[in-house]
């Protein structure tokens, strides 16, 4: 094999090399970018399902609050007090 034979063919191998190696650049590259905007989408989502936590919670200790569950039993179940004669207590 003469040295030009030999030199076209190493200089062959070396520009599919780079050619790859600019490619897998660019694919990495493009992978990272389209990441990076499905964890800033996924931060977002996850910022806005704390705030509903957070409403959620708040909602739930309202809605449990001894003068709300006193309001439903007196309203709704026409619970009362009782009478002190309707009080008995065991021996």
């Amino acid at each position: 094999m003469s040295p030009g034979i030999r030199r076209a063919g190493l200089l062959g191998v070396l520009v599919v090399a780079v050619l790859a190696s600019a490619l897998a650049v660019v694919y990495a590259k493009h992978e990272n970018r389209k990441l990076f905007a499905e964890l800033q989408a996924l931060t977002a989502q996850r910022d806005q399902l704390e705030v509903d936590w957070s409403r959620l919670q708040v909602e739930q200790g309202t809605w449990s609050t001894h003068a709300r569950v006193e309001q439903l039993a007196r309203g709704d179940m026409h619970m009362r007090n009782p009478l002190p004669g309707e009080i008995r207590s065991l021996p």
